[in-house]
This record gives C-alpha cells, sequence and structure tokens, in this order.
C-alpha cells in the first residue's frame, strides 16, 4: 500500500513542489508552496464540495434529528429507525462526508510528508526523488519573501492559520436553528451535539498553532492558504444557496 502512495501521490506531490520552485522567478520556496496548496485545492474541489455541501445539510437537519432522539430516548432501536427514516426521507447520508475527507486527509499526508523530509534534509532535494525531466535545484532558498526562514517555525503565520481555522470552522457552523432553540428550551438535557461543535470550534485552531508552532514555516503557509480556500469556497457555496 505504501508504494502505491509513494508512486502516486507522495512522488508527483515531490516533483511538482519542485517544478514550480525551479518555475517561479526569484526561486521562492514560500511562493511554490502557496502555489502547489492552490493548484491541488483546485483538483479537489468537485471532493470538498461535495464534503462542505453534506455537512452542511446535515447541520440544517440536526435540530429535527434532535426531536427524533428526545422523544424515542427510551427505545434506541426505535429511535435508531426513526433517524434513519428520516434521513432517507430527506436523501440525506450521515456518512457522505467520510470519504472526500478520507481522500483529502491523504493528500494532507503526503504534502505534509514532502514538506518534512525536505525541511529534515536542511532543504536538499533529493535526486533520487526526482522525475528525469525535472531540474534538480540543489539547496534551496530557505527564505520567503526574503523573511521568513521556512526552516523553522515562524509564530505569526502559526498565528494567522490558526485564526484562519477558526473562522474557517464557525463558518462552517454557521447560526442553526438548535442554537435559536436552545435559547428557548427550558430543558435541562444537554445539547451534546452542540457541545462537540463548540470544542472542535477551539480544538482545531488550538492543534493549528500548536503545530505552527513545532514545525517548519512552510507547513503553516500550506495550512493557512489551504483554510483560506476552503473559506472562501464555503462562501461562494453559501451565496449560491441564498440566491
Amino acid at each position: 500500500m505504501s508504494g502505491i502512495f509513494d508512486t502516486f501521490i507522495y512522488l508527483p506531490l515531490y516533483n511538482i513542489l519542485i517544478f514550480l520552485y525551479n518555475f517561479i522567478p526569484g526561486h521562492d520556496f514560500g511562493i511554490a508552496i502557496i502555489a502547489i496548496t492552490i493548484l491541488l485545492k483546485a483538483v479537489l474541489i468537485p471532493i470538498s464540495k461535495k464534503q462542505i455541501e453534506s455537512q452542511k445539510k446535515l447541520q440544517e437537519l440536526q435540530p429535527k434529528i434532535k426531536e427524533i432522539q428526545e422523544k424515542y430516548k427510551n427505545d434506541k432501536e426505535k429511535q435508531t429507525r426513526e433517524t434513519m427514516e428520516f434521513y432517507k426521507k430527506n436523501k440525506a447520508n450521515p456518512f457522505s462526508g467520510c470519504l472526500p475527507l478520507i481522500v483529502q486527509l491523504v493528500f494532507l499526508i503526503a504534502i505534509y510528508r514532502v514538506f518534512i523530509n525536505i525541511s529534515d534534509a536542511g532543504l536538499i532535494v533529493d535526486p533520487k526523488l526526482l522525475y528525469s525531466f525535472i531540474p534538480n535545484p540543489g539547496q534551496i532558498n530557505n527564505f520567503f519573501l526574503g523573511i521568513v526562514d521556512l526552516s523553522k517555525p515562524s509564530i505569526p503565520i502559526a498565528v494567522l492559520a490558526a485564526l484562519s481555522q477558526y473562522f474557517q470552522t464557525k463558518m462552517m457552523m454557521g447560526k442553526t436553528k438548535s442554537e435559536e432553540k436552545k435559547k428557548e428550551s427550558t430543558s435541562s438535557s444537554p445539547d451534546f451535539a452542540q457541545i462537540m461543535n463548540k470544542q472542535m470550534l477551539y480544538l482545531g485552531p488550538f492543534l493549528t498553532l500548536f503545530i505552527g508552532i513545532k514545525f517548519p514555516a512552510g507547513l503553516a503557509i500550506y495550512w493557512l492558504v489551504s483554510t483560506v480556500f476552503t473559506l472562501l469556497q464555503q462562501m461562494q457555496i453559501a451565496k449560491k444557496a441564498n440566491q
């Protein structure tokens, strides 16, 4: 399995990154990272779009799901049957977002390995990994725009990546009907879905910040650009949905 991963995902990404580095005027590795991030996100647009739409639809259905769970809380079998029937009636699949997420995760792991392996090698390209038609630049310039040292963590970029993660997650969550019902409800039972959403709102940015201040800046740049791209994509999907 690792051989397939390396051959069809890792090596192509490695070579595309080096090609972009060679092609971009000034040989700025940071700009090459931004370019490959945008290229990768553009290729994955159909997959990520499906995931965003699936999450949005499930979120809109969440208040009704909660009602079903409350109604049949003493009959788990009935609760499950009614929940699945409700999903079927509304043409929603709670697992439909899993495959797109897995695909994106595979590419995230690959691009992570590319950045880390190049950084661990002292920003020196491994000629054994290059295709024959990709020139070997040898030592890579480790400064982004002549300012940020890509071989070291960058706290400002890590903070920007964490903030963008926060706003992207917050926009995905939106202001659901369940939040409005919660204000009006006198029930003391906890809304576990809401609790999980709030935890993810802060946990995701915290992990992004932690990774950003621990790993070389190239990974934080990738995460920042990737998150901003997803945020813009969410805005476009929301705009179309409101038209």
